[in-house]
């Protein structure tokens, strides 16, 4: 019985032994999905900490290739062709590098994603883009390294990169424009009331050629009349009111505010009943 409970014991101890101990990353990993118009981007890179260093001009030298992050490359991934700078970037996966300096940085965009930190060996035709940005002082120490999506609009986002009391921004620009033109080309061919419904939303908030958006949404409601929609109708609405048809835009907001009480939706009843109120219709 001895030898049972001693043999059990050795093995359990064996056991323990072999298996792997977790602990906290020193510089834990972080992923992050943008869309940024119709372009998704995903961020990769993990985030050291200053931990009481001093981080530029010190732990991070002036003048230096940074890896910009910790560890395994800080990688994008854009699923379009996207501009920096004017230029043109091809979709895919791109490795991030600066050179940080005092007044002046260098955001680099690396076509080979696959070092860990450097390359051993740094080649130039694969510097995809390389853009020279002014750094800003932040009054608040940023303790943990971050990358973010700022300033996001329908066609563009700024990648900030911060830590310590510093902060850089490289715009990047995705070409949403071509590609709704595109969409709408491709489908008017034989377009849906929701094709028709979307465009026109699309033109309305984007600023676009409003009398174009008037025709797509009065299309829309056209092809939806046998069972109106009080979020068409709301559209239609707007669209008409920005095109200065100020009595069709009450005609459209009184039917979207019926259709919409018929359906309880208080949300859409509370909208359209400020509309009326502010074009003299209530």
């Amino acid at each position: 019985m001895k030898k049972i409970i001693l043999s059990l014991f050795v093995t359990a101890f064996a056991v323990s032994t072999n298996a792997q101990i977790k602990t906290p990353a020193p510089s834990p990993s972080q992923k992050i999905e943008q869309v940024v118009g119709l372009t998704d981007i995903t961020l990769e890179y993990s985030r050291p900490g200053v931990k009481g260093r001093t981080i530029f001009g010190d732990l991070v030298p002036y003048g230096k290739t940074w890896r910009t992050g910790a560890n395994a490359n800080t990688k994008l991934t854009f699923s379009t062709d996207f501009m920096i700078d004017g230029n043109t970037v091809k979709k895919g996966t791109y490795a991030l590098y600066t050179v940080p300096g005092k007044k002046t940085w260098d955001i680099i965009l690396y076509s080979d994603a696959t070092n860990w930190g450097n390359p051993k060996k740094w080649d130039e035709a694969k510097v995809a883009a390389k853009v020279r940005v002014t750094p800003q002082q932040i009054p608040t120490l940023i303790e943990t390294f971050t990358i973010t999506f700022d300033d996001m609009t329908n066609n563009a986002a700024v990648l900030g990169i911060m830590w310590e009391n510093t902060y850089v921004g490289l715009k990047l620009e995705t070409p949403t424009d071509k590609m709704v033109a595109a969409n709408i080309k491709k489908v008017m061919n034989g377009p849906t009331a929701n094709d028709m419904y979307a465009s026109a939303v699309y033109y309305l908030q984007a600023d676009k050629d409003i009398k174009q958006a008037q025709t797509w949404i009065d299309k829309a409601i056209e092809m939806t009349s046998d069972k109106p929609r009080f979020w068409y109708l709301r559209q239609q609405s707007l669209i008409h009111a920005k095109a200065g048809n100020k009595k069709g835009a009450i005609k459209a907001a009184k039917e979207s505010l019926k259709h919409a009480t018929t359906a309880g939706n208080t949300g859409y009843i509370k909208m359209n009943t400020a509309s009326l109120k502010e074009w003299g219709a209530m």
